[in-house]
């Protein structure tokens, strides 16, 4: 008797790290990464110049 159980194989998956625009899990995963860059450069301002922000970039 033949096996007839089908093997599939796994779609070929797209490029996590390319950069494609539009809502797609691609952008999403951009978005986070440069939220994160933004909030570490937010601390690191805070840090070292003792200010927020918006102070040290004159805007209050």
């Amino acid at each position: 008797m033949q096996d007839t159980t089908k093997v599939t194989t796994p779609a070929i998956e797209a490029d996590r790290n390319a950069w494609k625009f539009g809502f797609t899990p691609q952008a999403e995963l951009w978005n986070g990464r440069l939220a994160m860059i933004g909030f570490l450069a937010a601390l690191l301002i805070e840090l070292f110049s003792g200010q927020g922000v918006l102070h040290f970039w004159g805007l209050m």
